[in-house]
């Protein structure tokens, strides 16, 4: 057992569920998706020894290799605890990368979750591929919110048309909003971002759409994301260490 390891993510769960019960809820509530962007299969498997069964990838071809390798390796998973009682037999996949129409289909084979739908033309083509395959693909839209030009998203302005659009694709379901603010040494400076796509996520639920998770928050700041009502963080650097 890679000793480093566990103490990161028993550390992780520690900080987790800390900041859940500071902002009022249960340490359930919030999901622990791990980043295994560059991570190779051998520490990803470490990693699902250990307990972890939520794994984020940026890169759809990358994703097709590691799951592939890991698929020929796992027997069987052992239960893990949860507030519905022993469960989570099985592995979660979820694309957190910018994702390019020529690799649609292969997502949608893929992933278990899509966090990255930013335009009606990748939704209608994802829901195409899903009904293709005969499954219902979970997605969350991302927003932009931050000024950096590297990071996708639709705009605040032209989420609520996105949010309708998605919500009447018969083989999308829409969970929720995803935002990644531009990196901070501080964060309480990503907070104003985590706030405004909770509120952006109330005003949807007031019109009637429900939308339960929040995915916001990396190593550096997902405390604050989740005091501000994050379900789901992305963390990969404080359990496997820096990218190499």
């Amino acid at each position: 057992m890679d000793t480093r390891l566990l103490e990161n993510i028993k550390n992780l769960y520690r900080r987790i569920s800390s900041a859940a019960i500071r902002s009022g809820r249960s340490p359930f509530d919030v999901k622990l998706v791990a980043v295994t962007k560059t991570v190779i299969s051998e520490r990803i498997m470490e990693a699902i020894d250990l307990g972890l069964r939520i794994f984020g990838e940026n890169r759809v071809q990358e994703a097709k290799e590691k799951i592939s390798n890991l698929k020929s390796q796992i027997n069987p998973l052992p239960p893990t605890f949860n507030k519905g009682g022993w469960g989570g037999f099985e592995l979660e996949w979820h694309l957190i990368g910018y994702l390019q129409k020529n690799k649609a289909k292969t997502a949608v084979q893929l992933f278990d979750m899509i966090q990255t739908i930013d335009s009606a033309d990748i939704a209608e083509l994802i829901n195409k591929y899903a009904e293709r395959e005969g499954k219902t693909q979970r997605v969350l839209i991302q927003v932009k919110l931050s000024e950096e030009e590297t990071k996708h998203g639709i705009s605040k302005e032209k989420l609520m048309d996105l949010i309708k659009a998605v919500s009447n694709m018969e083989n999308l379901k829409l969970e929720g909003l995803m935002t990644m603010p531009q990196f901070f040494d501080d964060p309480e400076k990503a907070r104003p971002y985590f706030i405004e796509l909770r509120e952006l996520r109330d005003k949807a639920e007031r019109l009637g759409y429900k939308l339960p998770e929040l995915s916001m928050g990396m190593t550096n700041d997902f405390e604050v994301a989740i005091l501000e009502g994050a379900t789901m963080v992305r963390i990969g650097r404080a359990i496997f260490g820096a990218r190499r």
